[in-house]
């Protein structure tokens, strides 16, 4: 059986890419006012494609400035345009932009650029933020403090950008905690199995100055959360 499930990761990546680039960014140059809702059925679509579910816990709030989630994969991405038609900006790498033709997955919705090597990267940050929140009524942010996918239970590190933009810009935030969705589509061993993804929102909150460990104490709230999803349902992140 892992032969099969090998094989469904190679059908499950191809699905995706082909979407992505073949059916997404072709629509989005062509219907550029439509771009959110563009990605939001067609990432419905790619799920349904490739056997996965969505159950949400909770209620997601637009009214937030920024979405913070944990961190396996693609799937998170995908799971989270297709449960609810929002428009989200994504914060992603300067690698994934100047990816070939993948890149304008990226570009044409206009999500926000972060260059890791560039000292100014953080700055930059900071005045995308600043701009969406002030300009951008309907679009919220949405950010992986990791900084990068994880094979593990344990949430690695928060980055310390968030967390200087959260104080910096007083912005309210919404913590998502993603699971199953490394069982949907696993990028680490490269296996798939038919999945649910399963999908809590937390309580928003406002970030306070007066409140020095409110970062910290956003990991042990999102993790203990992870923990209590794989002790009493087995869904692990």
């Amino acid at each position: 059986m892992k032969i099969f499930a090998k094989i469904r990761f190679y059908y499950g990546a191809a699905t995706i890419s082909f979407i992505a680039a073949g059916v997404m960014v072709p629509l989005m140059m062509l219907f550029p006012k439509r771009k959110s809702d563009i990605l939001h059925y067609w990432n419905k679509v790619i799920l349904f494609l490739i056997g996965g579910k969505i159950v949400s816990h909770g209620k997601r709030d637009n009214s937030v400035d920024m979405f913070v989630a944990n961190h396996q994969g693609i799937i998170d991405i995908i799971a989270l345009e297709a449960d609810t038609n929002t428009d989200i900006k994504w914060v992603a790498k300067k690698q994934l932009f100047d990816a070939p033709w993948f890149g304008y997955l990226l570009k044409l919705p206009n999500m926000i650029e972060i260059d890791r090597d560039n000292k100014a990267g953080l700055l930059k940050l900071l005045s995308d933020v600043k701009e969406t929140i002030e300009n951008s009524k309907h679009r919220v942010v949405a950010i992986f403090p990791e900084g990068t996918r994880t094979d593990g239970q344990r949430i690695l590190p928060f980055k310390g950008g968030t967390k200087i933009i959260a104080n910096k810009l007083e912005l309210t935030i919404q913590a998502i905690i993603i699971t199953n969705s490394k069982k949907l589509l696993n990028e680490h061993n490269k296996t798939a199995h038919n999945a649910t993804v399963h999908i809590t929102y937390l309580e928003p909150f406002k970030v306070s100055k007066a409140n020095k460990e409110w970062y910290s104490e956003l990991q042990q709230t999102m993790q203990e959360r992870i923990d209590k999803e794989y002790l009493e349902h087995q869904r692990e992140r």
